[in-house]
């Protein structure tokens, strides 16, 4: 059988101590590991250069991440980060792509690699008991992929290039990217995903991306990060595998340090003929691992303004949400986008164009509203209510948490803490709420309109400053 073959290969090389051992237990597979005490409290701790943290939660499954901090806001040119996405789990110095595909299946487990605005995420979801042989691969991954150019050619480039055919073909996804960059410019700005005019010709290839890597995987970038494994184990397997991590980016390479985020403001329209969306936004905070930038009370707006409801049978508390009742032709849900030195509070509008246009009026009339302090007290308690079970939510969202937590450490800040979270939103109150809302009335938006650009409204139509 493939394992025991695996088993005699890895034997005979030192490195393969783990991967052997993580193997063997497929011929003899214990039971459900014994629950852990169980918290939601991040262990954090620093591990030969290594930014660790973990959270010995109770079940027999592990979530490992590696965050790195070259998300699209970090990339030096153009799909870089996308690139680097599509290269993990790819052939590495030790492994061939199909036998990493072979082991993780004889393992039962699944892979996790996505990018953000700012990180780009790998990982996996495991057995508990096989935590050695996923800390030794993503070792692998970040230290020791070959970046190969037949990989390249036959299977990176064709899905990013896939990707960007999404893209155009979704008309809510190019509104938020329009509206980040009105918003921010360059930097956090940088469509997710590379626009379909974006020449990657010019720019990707996979020594480019082999150099970009270079950079984003050493230890001042990276943070490893657990979800079921104690803090011991996982520190114990850190040394042996990540020790080949560099601590300096090389010298032909320029730092990911890009300037702090500066909000500008501003309108965008993108003729579509797939579908209408307009995205009105405003600056918003910073995630809670930032430190003492985050701002609670805007996570408050954001579940005040809503727009979705989140009971069966009900119309939902939110403002916009009472509002939609009156046009059904238009949806509006309102959403916070926090980032380490900024954040986007958005409101997304689709439907029909028509109306698209008289909905987005009621979203001015109901911030306007709130800044008016004309919102019952019920409301806000509802609202405060919803933003903080959001933000536990998020918390313990094995995904969420590990992504957030990571990019804290890298940046400097701190683990996602899940009771301090909610401490802060407990505290807000409505005057808070209030001022926030008139901050944003009197400062300048960040408007994108997507579709029908006849009918959907420019900013100045509805009573924003751009």
């Amino acid at each position: 059988m493939i394992w025991r073959w695996l088993i005699r290969h890895n034997a005979k090389s030192g490195s393969g101590q783990a991967s052997s051992s993580s193997l063997t237990r497929l011929s003899h597979r214990r039971g459900l590991a014994t629950p852990a005490s169980g918290t939601f409290q991040y262990h954090v701790s620093d591990v030969e250069g290594v930014k660790i943290a973990s959270r010995d939660l109770p079940g027999p499954v592990t979530t490992l991440g590696l965050v790195a901090k070259a998300g699209t806001r970090y990339q030096i040119l153009p799909g870089f980060a996308e690139g680097l996405e599509k290269f993990a789990f790819m052939s590495t110095e030790k492994r061939s792509a199909l036998r990493i595909t072979r082991e993780v299946e004889l393992l039962g487990a699944k892979f996790i690699a996505y990018h953000s605005r700012e990180n780009l995420v790998i990982g996996a979801k495991f057995m508990r008991d096989d935590l050695p042989y996923f800390v030794e691969l993503l070792g692998d991954v970040a230290t020791k992929t070959r970046y190969t150019r037949h990989e390249f050619d036959e299977e990176i480039y064709p899905a990013i290039k896939l990707s960007q055919k999404k893209l155009l073909a979704n008309t809510q996804e190019m509104a938020i990217n329009s509206a980040h960059g009105v918003a921010f410019h360059r930097g956090l700005g940088e469509p997710l995903h590379p626009t379909s005019s974006t020449p990657l010709n010019k720019y990707l290839n996979a020594n480019n991306i082999q150099a970009y890597a270079s950079a984003a995987y050493i230890k001042p970038n990276i943070a490893l990060v657990a979800n079921g494994a104690t803090p011991e184990d996982l520190s114990k397997w850190v040394p042996d595998f990540f020790s080949d991590a560099p601590t300096s980016i090389p010298a032909p390479m320029p730092k990911l340090e890009p300037k702090p985020t500066k909000y500008h403001g501003g309108e965008e329209r993108i003729a579509h003929a797939s579908g209408d969306t307009m995205i009105i936004g405003f600056p918003g905070s910073s995630s809670f691992t930032a430190g003492s930038s985050y701002k609670p009370e805007i996570s408050v707006l954001a579940t005040l303004l809503g727009g979705e409801p989140n009971i069966k049978w009900s119309s939902g508390f939110s403002l916009l949400a009472k509002t939609a009742a009156s046009h059904p032709g238009a949806k509006a849900f309102t959403s916070h986008a926090a980032y380490s030195d900024a954040g986007l509070l958005y409101i997304t509008l689709t439907g029909s164009a028509m109306a698209i246009r008289e909905m987005s009026k009621e979203v001015v009339r109901c911030l306007k509203s709130v800044a008016a302090g004309e919102v019952q007290k019920e409301e806000m308690q509802k609202a405060i209510a919803r933003a903080k079970f959001q933000a536990l939510e998020a918390g313990e969202s094995l995904e969420a948490g590990l992504e957030s937590t990571g990019a804290g450490l890298i940046q400097g800040g701190s683990a996602f803490q899940m009771d301090e979270v909610a401490k802060r939103i407990d505290g807000v109150t409505a005057d808070q709420i209030k001022k926030a809302a008139k901050t944003l009335l009197d400062g300048k938006a960040s408007v994108s309109a997507v579709g029908d650009l006849y009918i959907l409204p420019f900013a100045e139509e509805i009573g924003l400053n751009v």
